[in-house]
């Protein structure tokens, strides 16, 4: 069942954006907006004929709800996911990253941009800060990405887990 259905939430509301990204405005969506969200999820090279004909509405008025849904940011890219062994990163791991107690405003966060294979980081509750997922092509370019945020300041250390395979990724996997 869809919580949206019959109601109005605004972008923020759902996504749990940020109230300092000046770039995002607050949209109200609402279930053909929830439906037309689902679907480019789902596939975002559906043309505005094909979302039309699933939600119920003209080409022209997808087409600026999809447009309002851009520049309200919350409809942020599209991408194309791609099969990670089929360009040779092999090795999937979940870095877990503990700073160090004694070092304030380090640049963690930029210094871990620049090192190469981590694909996403979220910053997290508990004793780790940041969750990293991390694709590499074998173990010894693991254990170079590892060594290499051990050396970031800041970082007092790391704990790894390697996948030893995928299920699932996304909500539609």
């Amino acid at each position: 069942m869809n919580p949206l259905v019959g109601t109005q939430r605004t972008s923020a509301a759902i996504l749990g954006a940020e109230r300092s990204n000046p770039l995002r405005t607050e949209h109200a969506i609402d279930a053909v907006d929830e439906q037309l969200i689902d679907l480019l999820r789902a596939n975002g090279r559906a043309s505005y004929a094909e979302l039309a004909r699933q939600v119920g509405l003209s080409s022209p008025a997808v087409h600026e709800r999809v447009g309002k849904l851009e520049a309200a940011g919350v409809i942020t890219g599209y991408t194309a996911v791609v099969d990670p062994a089929s360009v040779g990163l092999d090795v999937t791991a979940l870095v877990s990253v503990i700073e160090s107690d004694a070092v304030d405003d380090t640049g963690v966060e930029a210094a871990m941009r620049e090192v190469p294979g981590i694909e996403d980081c979220w910053r997290v509750a508990g004793s780790e800060g940041y969750v990293l997922k991390v694709r590499v092509t074998d173990i010894p370019a693991l254990e170079a990405t590892i060594g290499a945020l051990n050396r970031i300041r800041g970082v007092a250390r790391t704990r790894t887990t390697v996948v030893l395979s995928t299920k699932w990724e996304g909500r539609h996997g």
